[in-house]
């Protein structure tokens, strides 16, 4: 199983109430840098990008990821 929207279904992507009675919200920037840290440390195969590489999330992405 990913971690990827295809794995949550359709309700994990939009915003409004889980049928619990808890919010749903849209995943943000750094929920998926920690997935792919997990991914990674469990033997994926995947590589981090460097900074400023093709892809990689900006310095302002970053920036606004965090407030």
């Amino acid at each position: 199983m990913g971690i990827g929207p295809q794995s949550l279904g359709k309700a994990g992507m939009k915003k409004g109430v889980h049928a619990c009675g808890s919010p749903l919200t849209k995943r943000g920037l750094w929920d998926n840098i920690h997935a792919k840290r997990k991914r990674i440390a469990k033997g994926s195969g995947e590589k981090m990008r460097k900074p400023g590489s093709k892809g990689a999330p900006s310095a302002k992405a970053l920036k606004e990821s965090q407030s």
